[in-house]
């Protein structure tokens, strides 16, 4: 019903829209729902997502260009902000702060929930651990503890070296935000420039811990993910050792129902106040299709599609 309700109000925003005139002196504008050009930024946790939903939807709207950014998830914002785009895809919905900087320039933009995600903790191959508890992910980040020993007597892995996709990423925010009120991480934490790179850190480093978006390693069809899953080792979470020693990893049943402690959303925000294609692109993403997608991906739709079964009746 939430779904049906959603989508009817994006129709409607459509249809309103399109039959609205254009202002006098306004230059007429080229684009459409599914034709012309619009810029979108997508925070780059989600660039592999992104770049089969952009795909599909030129296929399908030949006359349609989507021209994807992918950048960190506060610089994707600050491109909203400064209209250097129409739509962003970020793990968060605007502040009350940001709306209001909008709506002081009679600009309303629409927060469109499109997908339930995660952040994956991966480790090196030969490091002993397989669980770690919420505590002890914010004692690591916060630099009270600094080697493997001081969480596990046992693991010789040495210094903690814990490592993030970018600086000012979605998955910075929300650890800070979510592990340690917003304040700065130790000074053993340092960022690279994608989700691959921490991967490929972890792999090659021992002592190293990573932070990357659980749809990197979450679509159990694309050889690309099986290949990254065989470097690392995936850590399962639990939010009290002692309840649950052996704790959940991010896997779609866990986010689904929030078992798994770094679940999160991923939200489109469209600032185009028209019919326009970023409004479209916006609108297909969370339709039929393009949840279909976030649900193969290993991800939990937004909408989830809806399944039709038919009983035949003797």
């Amino acid at each position: 019903m939430l779904r049906n309700k959603h989508l009817f109000i994006i129709a409607v925003m459509l249809f309103l829209f399109a039959c609205s005139s254009q202002p006098a002196g306004r230059e007429e504008p080229t684009d459409t729902a599914t034709s012309g050009e619009v810029r979108v930024f997508v925070e780059e946790s989600y660039r592999e997502l992104f770049e089969n939903q952009v795909y599909t939807f030129e296929s399908i709207y030949p006359n349609a260009k989507i021209n994807a950014g992918y950048l960190p998830e506060s610089e994707a914002l600050s491109r909203l902000i400064n209209d250097s785009c129409k739509v962003v895809v970020i793990s968060r919905d605007l502040t009350p702060s940001e709306r209001k900087s909008f709506e002081s320039r009679n600009l309303f933009p629409i927060s469109t929930k499109v997908a339930e995600d995660a952040i994956a903790i991966i480790v090196n191959n030969e490091n002993p651990d397989s669980v770690l508890s919420v505590d002890q992910i914010r004692s690591a980040l916060s630099g009270n503890d600094s080697a493997w020993s001081q969480l596990n007597a046992k693991n010789t892995s040495g210094a903690m070296n814990l490592v993030f996709d970018n600086k000012g990423s979605a998955n910075i925010r929300y650890m800070q935000d979510t592990l340690l009120g917003g304040k700065e991480f130790s000074t053993n934490v340092f960022a690279v420039n994608s989700n691959l790179e921490v991967i490929d850190y972890v792999s090659k480093n021992k002592g190293a811990m990573g932070f990357i978006g659980v749809n990197w390693i979450s679509d159990n069809d694309d050889p690309r993910v099986q290949e990254r899953i065989k470097k690392v080792k995936v850590l399962a979470i639990s939010k009290d050792l002692k309840k649950d020693p052996e704790g959940v990893k991010p896997e779609q049943a866990h986010i689904k129902t929030k078992d798994y402690a770094f679940s999160r959303n991923v939200y489109m925000i469209n600032r185009q106040t028209r019919a326009g294609l970023g409004m479209g692109f916006v609108s297909f993403v969370a339709g039929e299709k393009g949840q279909l997608m976030m649900l193969k991906s290993g991800l939990i739709p937004g909408f989830p599609p809806e399944r039709t079964i038919k009983v035949k009746m003797e």
